[in-house]
């Protein structure tokens, strides 16, 4: 899997895990391993032009997706997945910093941006939780990806709740 972490923020944020965490959420959704992936970090300002250009909403965000190949993953096990672009997911460490903070369960900036990492992902890969069923597929995903991976890196405890909006 081709996977690219951008860091155009400059703020400091863990790439190697953001980029860790990506190829997992990926595998684990049984994602064609020469598909290709883009995460990019932005500051504030950046962020903020990007919701007002592609969503009309003022403000920054925490995390957007810009599918390419509108990629799915494999509707049964046995199933060859295809290969493609996935797209771009962008974060924004300042948001995220904000929302970790903010969050029932305190996390750290980078926890949170973990989070939001597979969030995109998911995003890129169709989900969505617009309708409560789907809220509840897409983040009940999201919490076993995020889990599975800490379990990987011997972090102990349960992923940061989810604080996306």
């Amino acid at each position: 899997m081709s996977i690219d972490v951008n860091n155009e923020s400059g703020t400091e944020v863990d790439e190697r895990a953001i980029l860790d965490i990506a190829r997992y959420a990926l595998t684990r959704m049984r994602i064609h391993p020469l598909s290709e992936l883009s995460v990019i970090v932005v500051d504030a300002g950046a962020m903020e032009q990007l919701h007002m250009q592609w969503m009309d909403l003022p403000g920054p965000t925490d995390v957007m997706s810009f599918p390419m190949d509108e990629l799915r993953p494999p509707s049964k096990d046995d199933d060859e997945p295809p290969q493609g672009l996935l797209g771009d997911v962008v974060l924004c460490p300042e948001v995220a910093a904000r929302q970790a903070e903010e969050a029932p369960t305190r996390h750290s900036m980078d926890e949170e941006l973990q989070l939001l990492t597979v969030h995109g992902v998911l995003h890129l890969l169709g989900y969505d939780h617009e309708e409560p069923d789907e809220k509840a597929e897409m983040f009940g995903l999201q919490s076993a990806i995020v889990d599975g991976w800490r379990a990987e890196q011997g972090v102990p405890g349960p992923s940061p709740a989810p604080t996306v909006s």
